[in-house]
């Protein structure tokens, strides 16, 4: 590492800021497996897009299916699946774009370290939350049912533990509000603090 030097580039995030019209972030969305966490991020991705804004979504079923196809779910391997998550986000927010992910993410600690590698409000935690039991009846890929079966082992939520956050920018409750108030509550915070117009 000792030979590597960041290269600055003529064109900097302000400039692309200006440019766009927009600022760079992460809308991070943590919670359960079946809480709602790609619903969401697809449609509040698609109402961004709609409204001309640069987007890109990160789902934690297509990262596991190509950058990160060599990582299991064992603690370890969780924690890198974030930790290169959070690098391709920072690179898209520098992209001056708004990227959406979506991931269960569980520790708390790998959350705060994708948290740090950002700027001062780029990184907008959303806990997507949502009972386990209201999860596990959901099941839309019939994971808890395995998880159970002790088909899958390690499985957040069952064997695995996942730490609420503490202190997120938003919450989002998908087991009483709808898909479009939770849609709503990001998009009147990314106003409310000059990300988009």
């Amino acid at each position: 590492m000792g030979n590597i030097v960041w290269h600055k580039t003529t064109v900097t995030k302000a400039d692309r800021e200006k440019q766009s019209g927009q600022k760079g972030a992460v809308i991070w969305l943590t919670g359960l497996s079946g809480s709602g966490k790609s619903t969401l991020a697809n449609r509040v991705e698609a109402a961004l897009f709609t409204a001309g804004h640069r987007t890109y979504l990160l789902d934690g079923d297509n990262i596991r299916s190509g950058l990160n196809r060599d990582l299991g779910f064992s603690d370890a391997d969780r924690q890198e699946n974030i930790r290169r998550i959070g690098e391709v986000a920072k690179l898209f927010v520098d992209s001056n774009a708004i990227v959406l992910t979506a991931f269960i993410s569980p520790f708390r600690s790998d959350r705060l370290s994708a948290r740090k590698r950002l700027a001062s409000g780029e990184f907008i935690e959303v806990y997507v939350k949502c009972a386990l039991d209201v999860c596990e009846s959901r099941d839309p890929k019939g994971l808890y049912q395995k998880a159970r079966a002790s088909v899958i082992p390690s499985f957040t939520g069952i064997d695995s533990p996942y730490e609420a956050p503490e202190a997120p920018e938003l919450t989002v409750d998908t087991e009483h509000q709808t898909l479009e108030e939770s849609t709503e509550t990001i998009l009147s915070y990314l106003k409310e603090k000059s990300i988009i117009h």
